[in-house]
């Protein structure tokens, strides 16, 4: 089958997610005057990743809301106790930061425009919907993608088949018309080929391997290896 749409991640694919963390941690921690509690800011972005993923991961379980995990990945990251509009409030400071260091990469804006000739465009994300819309906004890019789509609301995320499935029902389309983009070989492109969609897994860092998925490492070459009409997806 033709690939005829082309789904994405957002974060650490489309925008540097990476690159606005560690800078936006760095400048809050320092309006804080908390820029010694780490011996680094490499050191404080491990911890406060480890934090995310750890409390992210209680989130996609239903163990906690969506603030409910932003609380405790300030709480965890302090290590203190503090109550929920203290822990707000510090995390909404940390956002203005980060916010202020958003970014998409050099290569996004070129293939989504590239890629507006010949394909339908859409993102699914495992956040939350009003956030993800936001950022795309701010962006500059929401108009490029017909529907949005987010774990928070969906019930379900990434990989789950029902959460690509839901983006493929959302375009009226065939799993196997649907090309996914993320940069994590698990959650985005393993999991979209155990969905039966294609799938492109970003390799932005050149760690390599994983010869069961179509690699790429900047998103440039999508243009070159999709063509309209196209009637298969591989690396060749």
């Amino acid at each position: 089958m033709p690939i005829r749409a082309v789904l994405w991640d957002i974060d650490d694919t489309l925008f540097d997610y990476a690159g606005a963390d560690r800078a936006g941690l760095r400048d809050h921690l320092a309006a804080e005057g908390l820029a010694e509690l780490f011996p680094s800011v490499d050191d404080a972005l491990r911890h406060w990743k480890a934090q995310t993923e750890l409390h992210w991961a209680r989130f996609v379980a239903q163990e906690t809301d969506f603030q409910g995990q932003r609380r405790a990945r300030v709480q965890g990251f302090l290590g203190v106790d503090m109550d929920d509009s203290e822990a707000d409030a510090w995390f909404d400071r940390y956002v203005a930061h980060f916010e202020a260091c958003w970014a998409l990469f050099p290569d996004s804006l070129a293939t989504l425009n590239e890629l507006a000739t010949g394909f339908r465009q859409a993102v699914l994300s495992n956040s939350r919907l009003d956030y993800q819309e936001r950022k795309l906004r701010i962006l500059g890019v929401r108009d490029h993608f017909e529907t949005v789509l987010c774990a928070a609301e969906l019930g379900v995320s990434k990989p789950q088949a029902a959460a690509f499935h839901a983006a493929c029902d959302a375009l009226k389309l065939p799993p196997g018309e649907v090309l996914y983009v993320g940069n994590e070989p698990d959650i985005d492109a393993g999991g979209a080929m155990a969905a039966g969609l294609a799938a492109a897994w970003l390799d932005r860092d050149g760690v390599g391997g994983r010869s069961e998925l179509v690699r790429i490492s900047d998103l440039g070459q999508l243009s070159r290896l999709l063509t309209p009409g196209r009637s298969s997806w591989s690396a060749g």
